[in-house]
Protein backbone atom coordinates (compact mmCIF):
# COMPACT_ATOMS: atom_id res chain seq x y z
CA UNK A 1 0.00 0.00 0.00
CA UNK A 2 1.28 3.72 -1.11
CA UNK A 3 1.35 6.67 1.32
CA UNK A 4 -0.30 8.21 -1.91
CA UNK A 5 -3.10 5.41 -1.98
CA UNK A 6 -3.37 5.49 2.28
CA UNK A 7 -3.80 9.42 1.96
CA UNK A 8 -6.47 9.38 -0.82
CA UNK A 9 -8.18 6.86 1.31
CA UNK A 10 -8.35 9.40 4.24
CA UNK A 11 -9.53 12.41 2.35
CA UNK A 12 -5.68 13.59 2.27
CA UNK A 13 -2.81 13.97 -0.57
CA UNK A 14 0.60 12.69 1.17
CA UNK A 15 4.25 13.69 -0.43
CA UNK A 16 5.20 11.50 -2.96
CA UNK A 17 7.52 11.01 -6.13
CA UNK A 18 6.55 13.60 -8.97
CA UNK A 19 4.14 12.00 -11.48
CA UNK A 20 5.85 11.44 -14.78
CA UNK A 21 2.97 9.96 -16.89
CA UNK A 22 1.20 12.55 -19.21
CA UNK A 23 -2.34 12.29 -20.25
CA UNK A 24 -3.24 11.43 -23.26
CA UNK A 25 -5.55 14.17 -24.48
CA UNK A 26 -6.45 12.36 -28.42
CA UNK A 27 -7.69 9.11 -26.54
CA UNK A 28 -9.38 11.11 -24.32
CA UNK A 29 -11.53 13.40 -27.50
CA UNK A 30 -11.76 10.30 -29.35
CA UNK A 31 -15.06 9.18 -30.11
CA UNK A 32 -14.47 5.74 -29.75
CA UNK A 33 -13.01 4.47 -26.08
CA UNK A 34 -9.98 2.91 -25.01
CA UNK A 35 -10.58 -0.73 -24.18
CA UNK A 36 -7.85 -0.21 -21.40
CA UNK A 37 -8.05 2.73 -18.61
CA UNK A 38 -4.43 2.76 -18.88
CA UNK A 39 -4.49 4.26 -22.27
CA UNK A 40 -5.53 7.30 -21.26
CA UNK A 41 -2.36 8.02 -18.95
CA UNK A 42 -4.27 9.68 -16.22
CA UNK A 43 -2.20 7.84 -13.41
CA UNK A 44 1.55 7.42 -13.10
CA UNK A 45 0.80 4.44 -10.94
CA UNK A 46 -3.42 3.22 -11.41
CA UNK A 47 -2.86 0.83 -9.05
CA UNK A 48 -2.52 2.69 -5.92
CA UNK A 49 -4.39 5.62 -8.05
CA UNK A 50 -0.94 8.18 -8.05
CA UNK A 51 -2.58 10.84 -10.62
CA UNK A 52 -0.47 11.65 -13.47
CA UNK A 53 1.03 15.30 -13.57
CA UNK A 54 -1.91 17.73 -14.15
CA UNK A 55 -4.74 15.63 -12.59
CA UNK A 56 -5.87 17.05 -9.54
CA UNK A 57 -7.61 14.74 -6.38
CA UNK A 58 -10.28 16.50 -5.10
CA UNK A 59 -13.22 15.05 -2.30
CA UNK A 60 -16.69 16.08 -1.68
CA UNK A 61 -18.57 17.14 1.74
CA UNK A 62 -20.82 14.83 0.97
CA UNK A 63 -20.44 12.09 -1.61
CA UNK A 64 -23.63 10.00 -2.75
CA UNK A 65 -23.89 6.67 -1.61
CA UNK A 66 -23.22 3.71 -3.51
CA UNK A 67 -22.85 0.42 -1.10
CA UNK A 68 -20.68 1.92 1.42
CA UNK A 69 -17.58 1.85 -1.35
CA UNK A 70 -14.95 4.36 -0.83
CA UNK A 71 -14.16 6.67 -3.59
CA UNK A 72 -11.01 8.31 -5.04
CA UNK A 73 -11.69 11.80 -6.81
CA UNK A 74 -9.42 13.44 -9.70
CA UNK A 75 -10.26 15.91 -12.07
CA UNK A 76 -7.92 16.91 -15.43
CA UNK A 77 -8.29 20.43 -17.31
CA UNK A 78 -6.09 20.75 -20.01
CA UNK A 79 -3.59 23.26 -19.94
CA UNK A 80 -4.22 26.52 -20.80
CA UNK A 81 -8.24 25.58 -20.25
CA UNK A 82 -10.25 26.77 -17.30
CA UNK A 83 -13.52 26.05 -16.06
CA UNK A 84 -15.83 28.52 -14.87
CA UNK A 85 -17.54 28.89 -11.55
CA UNK A 86 -21.33 28.52 -10.94
CA UNK A 87 -22.55 29.56 -7.21
CA UNK A 88 -25.36 26.67 -7.68
CA UNK A 89 -24.29 24.31 -10.26
CA UNK A 90 -21.58 21.96 -11.34
CA UNK A 91 -18.61 24.41 -12.30
CA UNK A 92 -18.36 24.73 -16.30
CA UNK A 93 -15.71 22.67 -17.26
CA UNK A 94 -13.90 23.44 -20.78
CA UNK A 95 -13.92 20.49 -23.48
CA UNK A 96 -11.59 18.27 -22.59
CA UNK A 97 -11.68 17.86 -19.21
CA UNK A 98 -12.27 14.55 -17.55
CA UNK A 99 -13.46 13.82 -13.93
CA UNK A 100 -12.30 10.36 -12.55
CA UNK A 101 -14.21 8.31 -9.81
CA UNK A 102 -12.29 5.03 -8.53
CA UNK A 103 -14.94 2.88 -6.58
CA UNK A 104 -13.00 0.80 -3.82
CA UNK A 105 -12.87 -1.88 -0.92
CA UNK A 106 -10.79 -2.45 1.96
CA UNK A 107 -11.26 -5.98 3.22
CA UNK A 108 -11.97 -4.25 7.04
CA UNK A 109 -13.25 -1.22 7.50
CA UNK A 110 -11.44 -0.90 10.42
CA UNK A 111 -8.49 -1.02 9.09
CA UNK A 112 -9.09 1.02 5.90
CA UNK A 113 -5.59 1.06 4.70
CA UNK A 114 -4.95 -2.40 4.24
CA UNK A 115 -6.35 -4.27 1.42
CA UNK A 116 -8.14 -2.87 -0.80
CA UNK A 117 -9.71 -3.94 -3.88
CA UNK A 118 -10.42 -1.83 -6.64
CA UNK A 119 -13.78 -2.55 -8.02
CA UNK A 120 -14.36 0.55 -10.99
CA UNK A 121 -13.17 3.40 -12.36
CA UNK A 122 -15.83 5.76 -14.26
CA UNK A 123 -14.76 8.71 -16.41
CA UNK A 124 -17.08 11.39 -17.24
CA UNK A 125 -15.23 13.01 -20.34
CA UNK A 126 -16.20 16.71 -21.69
CA UNK A 127 -15.97 15.73 -25.51
CA UNK A 128 -17.08 18.43 -28.36
CA UNK A 129 -20.07 17.04 -28.80
CA UNK A 130 -21.12 17.62 -24.71
CA UNK A 131 -19.70 14.77 -22.00
CA UNK A 132 -19.68 10.89 -22.71
CA UNK A 133 -19.35 8.18 -19.61
CA UNK A 134 -17.20 5.16 -19.62
CA UNK A 135 -17.21 2.69 -17.01
CA UNK A 136 -13.62 0.37 -16.60
CA UNK A 137 -13.39 -2.66 -14.42
CA UNK A 138 -10.58 -3.70 -12.66
CA UNK A 139 -8.72 -7.15 -13.39
CA UNK A 140 -7.97 -9.47 -10.61
CA UNK A 141 -4.60 -8.51 -11.06
CA UNK A 142 -5.23 -4.95 -10.09
CA UNK A 143 -2.88 -3.84 -12.87
CA UNK A 144 -5.41 -2.17 -14.85
CA UNK A 145 -9.51 -1.82 -15.75
CA UNK A 146 -11.15 -3.05 -18.83
CA UNK A 147 -13.84 -1.32 -20.83
CA UNK A 148 -17.72 -2.36 -19.59
CA UNK A 149 -20.16 -0.70 -21.86
CA UNK A 150 -22.85 -3.06 -20.97
CA UNK A 151 -21.96 -3.15 -17.14
CA UNK A 152 -20.93 -5.80 -14.99
CA UNK A 153 -22.27 -7.81 -11.85
CA UNK A 154 -19.51 -7.75 -9.07
CA UNK A 155 -19.77 -9.87 -5.71
CA UNK A 156 -18.24 -8.13 -2.98
CA UNK A 157 -17.52 -8.45 0.46
CA UNK A 158 -15.76 -6.96 3.32
CA UNK A 159 -15.71 -5.83 6.96
CA UNK A 160 -17.80 -3.29 8.48
CA UNK A 161 -16.71 -0.96 11.58
CA UNK A 162 -18.67 -2.65 13.61
CA UNK A 163 -16.42 -6.14 13.09
CA UNK A 164 -19.84 -7.63 10.92
CA UNK A 165 -19.47 -9.23 7.65
CA UNK A 166 -21.24 -7.04 4.77
CA UNK A 167 -21.53 -8.36 1.46
CA UNK A 168 -23.04 -7.16 -2.27
CA UNK A 169 -23.38 -8.05 -5.80
CA UNK A 170 -21.86 -4.85 -6.72
CA UNK A 171 -23.52 -3.28 -9.49
CA UNK A 172 -21.51 -1.43 -12.51
CA UNK A 173 -23.93 0.83 -14.14
CA UNK A 174 -24.11 0.45 -18.29
CA UNK A 175 -24.57 3.32 -20.80
CA UNK A 176 -28.10 3.98 -20.28
CA UNK A 177 -28.40 4.38 -16.34
CA UNK A 178 -25.23 6.35 -16.42
CA UNK A 179 -27.92 8.71 -18.68
CA UNK A 180 -30.64 8.22 -16.32
CA UNK A 181 -29.16 10.37 -13.43
CA UNK A 182 -26.51 12.39 -15.25
CA UNK A 183 -29.28 14.30 -17.08
CA UNK A 184 -29.52 18.43 -16.15
CA UNK A 185 -32.34 19.70 -18.82
CA UNK A 186 -32.00 17.21 -20.96
CA UNK A 187 -28.38 17.23 -21.48
CA UNK A 188 -25.51 14.73 -20.00
CA UNK A 189 -24.00 16.12 -17.03
CA UNK A 190 -22.08 15.72 -14.20
CA UNK A 191 -23.70 15.60 -10.39
CA UNK A 192 -21.10 16.00 -7.51
CA UNK A 193 -18.17 18.87 -8.91
CA UNK A 194 -20.59 22.11 -7.26
CA UNK A 195 -19.40 24.60 -5.29
CA UNK A 196 -21.20 23.92 -2.13
CA UNK A 197 -19.98 20.57 -2.19
CA UNK A 198 -16.47 21.37 -2.40
CA UNK A 199 -16.25 24.02 -0.21
CA UNK A 200 -13.63 22.01 2.33
CA UNK A 201 -10.01 21.88 2.89
CA UNK A 202 -7.83 19.21 1.07
CA UNK A 203 -4.39 18.49 2.46
CA UNK A 204 -2.32 18.81 -0.63
CA UNK A 205 1.35 17.47 -0.71
CA UNK A 206 1.91 21.01 -0.73
CA UNK A 207 -0.11 21.58 2.40
CA UNK A 208 -3.67 22.18 3.36
CA UNK A 209 -6.18 24.18 1.71
CA UNK A 210 -9.71 24.87 0.72
CA UNK A 211 -9.86 23.34 -3.08
CA UNK A 212 -12.01 25.98 -4.71
CA UNK A 213 -9.35 28.49 -3.26
CA UNK A 214 -6.31 26.11 -4.17
CA UNK A 215 -8.33 25.57 -7.89
CA UNK A 216 -8.46 29.14 -8.39
CA UNK A 217 -4.59 29.10 -7.09
CA UNK A 218 -3.90 26.93 -10.10
CA UNK A 219 -5.64 28.74 -12.84
CA UNK A 220 -8.11 25.88 -13.10
CA UNK A 221 -10.79 27.44 -11.42
CA UNK A 222 -11.95 31.11 -13.19
CA UNK A 223 -14.44 33.83 -11.58
CA UNK A 224 -14.76 32.02 -8.29
CA UNK A 225 -15.13 34.24 -4.89
CA UNK A 226 -13.25 33.43 -1.94
CA UNK A 227 -13.71 30.41 -0.42
CA UNK A 228 -15.35 32.17 2.92
CA UNK A 229 -18.05 33.76 0.34
CA UNK A 230 -19.13 30.55 -1.69
CA UNK A 231 -22.21 28.24 -0.42
CA UNK A 232 -20.93 25.01 1.70
CA UNK A 233 -23.06 22.05 2.05
CA UNK A 234 -23.38 21.02 6.20
CA UNK A 235 -21.34 17.47 6.25
CA UNK A 236 -24.38 15.08 6.60
CA UNK A 237 -22.51 13.20 9.67
CA UNK A 238 -21.90 16.01 11.59
CA UNK A 239 -23.84 15.72 14.01
CA UNK A 240 -23.38 19.10 15.44
CA UNK A 241 -24.81 21.03 12.58
CA UNK A 242 -28.25 21.47 11.79
CA UNK A 243 -30.50 18.72 11.43
CA UNK A 244 -32.84 20.35 8.97
CA UNK A 245 -29.40 21.31 6.97
CA UNK A 246 -27.91 17.74 7.36
CA UNK A 247 -31.17 15.84 6.00
CA UNK A 248 -31.21 18.16 3.35
CA UNK A 249 -27.95 18.13 2.26
CA UNK A 250 -28.18 13.96 1.74
CA UNK A 251 -31.05 14.18 -0.32
CA UNK A 252 -29.33 17.19 -2.11
CA UNK A 253 -26.39 14.91 -3.06
CA UNK A 254 -28.18 11.50 -3.27
CA UNK A 255 -31.77 12.43 -4.65
CA UNK A 256 -31.54 15.69 -6.61
CA UNK A 257 -30.18 15.15 -9.55
CA UNK A 258 -33.25 13.46 -10.60
CA UNK A 259 -35.87 14.81 -8.36
CA UNK A 260 -35.84 18.82 -9.49
CA UNK A 261 -37.57 21.15 -12.63
CA UNK A 262 -34.68 20.03 -14.47
CA UNK A 263 -34.02 16.13 -13.57
CA UNK A 264 -35.15 12.91 -15.17
CA UNK A 265 -37.69 13.37 -12.55
CA UNK A 266 -39.65 16.33 -13.15
CA UNK A 267 -42.97 14.70 -13.64
CA UNK A 268 -43.01 13.44 -9.93
CA UNK A 269 -43.45 17.10 -8.84
CA UNK A 270 -41.40 15.85 -5.77
CA UNK A 271 -37.92 18.43 -5.85
CA UNK A 272 -35.14 17.56 -3.43
CA UNK A 273 -31.97 20.05 -4.11
CA UNK A 274 -31.27 21.83 -1.05
CA UNK A 275 -32.23 24.97 -1.67
CA UNK A 276 -35.58 24.21 -2.58
CA UNK A 277 -38.12 26.08 -0.29
CA UNK A 278 -41.82 25.60 -0.95
CA UNK A 279 -42.47 22.82 1.70
CA UNK A 280 -44.83 21.10 -0.70
CA UNK A 281 -42.24 20.60 -3.16
CA UNK A 282 -40.05 19.31 -1.28
CA UNK A 283 -42.28 16.71 0.10
CA UNK A 284 -44.19 18.31 3.15
CA UNK A 285 -47.67 16.62 3.15
CA UNK A 286 -47.18 16.19 -0.70
CA UNK A 287 -49.42 13.16 -2.11
CA UNK A 288 -47.13 11.05 -4.91
CA UNK A 289 -47.98 12.04 -8.57
CA UNK A 290 -48.39 7.87 -9.43
CA UNK A 291 -49.94 5.58 -6.61
CA UNK A 292 -48.65 1.72 -6.89
CA UNK A 293 -45.89 -0.44 -4.93
CA UNK A 294 -43.82 2.61 -5.09
CA UNK A 295 -45.99 4.29 -2.63
CA UNK A 296 -46.59 1.56 -0.17
CA UNK A 297 -49.75 2.38 0.57
CA UNK A 298 -48.77 5.68 2.04
CA UNK A 299 -50.25 9.36 1.60
CA UNK A 300 -47.76 11.39 1.59
CA UNK A 301 -44.10 11.91 0.63
CA UNK A 302 -42.97 13.32 4.35
CA UNK A 303 -45.73 13.04 6.81
CA UNK A 304 -44.58 15.37 9.40
CA UNK A 305 -43.74 13.57 12.37
CA UNK A 306 -43.88 10.25 11.44
CA UNK A 307 -40.97 8.84 9.24
CA UNK A 308 -42.70 5.49 9.27
CA UNK A 309 -45.80 6.98 7.36
CA UNK A 310 -43.58 8.79 4.91
CA UNK A 311 -43.00 7.61 1.11
CA UNK A 312 -39.53 9.15 1.18
CA UNK A 313 -38.56 6.39 3.92
CA UNK A 314 -40.49 3.90 2.68
CA UNK A 315 -38.29 3.78 -0.60
CA UNK A 316 -34.88 4.59 0.42
CA UNK A 317 -35.43 1.74 2.91
CA UNK A 318 -36.65 -0.38 0.69
CA UNK A 319 -34.14 -2.87 -2.23
CA UNK A 320 -37.13 -4.14 -4.40
CA UNK A 321 -36.29 -2.60 -7.55
CA UNK A 322 -39.70 -1.95 -8.25
CA UNK A 323 -40.10 0.31 -5.13
CA UNK A 324 -36.29 1.48 -4.11
CA UNK A 325 -34.90 5.09 -4.69
CA UNK A 326 -32.42 5.87 -5.82
CA UNK A 327 -33.20 3.46 -8.80
CA UNK A 328 -29.18 2.65 -9.51
CA UNK A 329 -26.28 3.53 -7.45
CA UNK A 330 -27.22 0.82 -4.90
CA UNK A 331 -28.23 -2.84 -3.70
CA UNK A 332 -28.33 -2.67 -0.02
CA UNK A 333 -29.90 0.23 2.09
CA UNK A 334 -27.96 2.93 3.28
CA UNK A 335 -28.70 2.60 7.14
CA UNK A 336 -27.18 5.88 8.46
CA UNK A 337 -29.16 7.88 5.50
CA UNK A 338 -32.81 6.27 7.09
CA UNK A 339 -31.65 7.05 9.82
CA UNK A 340 -30.97 10.51 9.65
CA UNK A 341 -34.48 11.44 7.71
CA UNK A 342 -36.12 9.79 10.07
CA UNK A 343 -34.90 11.55 12.75
CA UNK A 344 -35.14 14.64 10.50
CA UNK A 345 -39.09 14.08 9.65
CA UNK A 346 -40.17 12.75 13.37
CA UNK A 347 -38.80 16.36 14.36
CA UNK A 348 -40.86 18.00 11.77
CA UNK A 349 -44.10 19.37 12.65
Amino acid sequence: MSKLFLGLLMGVTLASEPASAEVNDAALMSARPAKLLSEYGLFSDAAHQAPAEGVLPYTLINPLFTDYAHKFRFVYVPKGRKARYDNTEVMRFPVGTVLVKTFAYPADFRVPEENIQIIETRLLIHQERGWNAWAYVWDDAQGDAVLKVAGKTLPVSWIDEAGAEQSTNYVVPNKNQCKGCHTFDKAFTPIGPKARNLNRDFKYASGSANQLDHWASLGLLQGAPASAEAPKAPDVTDAGASLDGRARAYLDINCAHCHRLEGPASTSGLFLTAGEDNKTTWGYKKRPVAAGRGSGGLAYDIMPGEPDNSILVYRLNSVDPGVMMPEVGRTIVHDEGVALLKEWIASIE
